[in-house]
């Protein structure tokens, strides 16, 4: 596996969105997974039906490198979601491979596999 940096979690509180709050986080991780770490890409995983996160990191240049089916688990009253993984490449992809989408949808047990 391509070193590389990777959001777990994007949060601001309401109070404070539309600040650019989250735009200034995302970038400073870019940065550090470039400059300082020297990975290939920085990637995260949002919710498939959260529009206005996929819009955000589309925005700052991130694809849709692949889908996970049901990687949100669901509960009695809701169903399973999947999520896309998103992704951007940095100055040591300057073919941006890491970014070329897979064509088929994946499932949460093939992660492992194909990171």
């Amino acid at each position: 596996m391509k070193w590389h940096g990777h959001v777990t979690a994007l949060t601001v509180s309401p109070e404070f969105r539309r600040l650019g709050l989250g735009v200034k986080f995302m970038k400073m991780l870019e940065f550090v997974s470039d400059k300082i770490y020297k990975g290939y890409f920085v990637d995260l995983f949002v919710r498939k039906s959260n529009d206005v996160a996929v819009d955000l990191y589309t925005k700052l240049g991130y694809v849709v490198y692949r889908r996970v089916l049901e990687y949100y688990s669901g509960s009695s009253t809701e169903a399973a979601e999947d999520a896309f993984d998103m992704r951007k490449a940095l100055t040591k992809d300057p073919e941006k491979k890491s970014m070329v989408p897979l064509k088929e949808p994946i499932t949460p047990y093939e992660l492992e596999s194909t990171m």
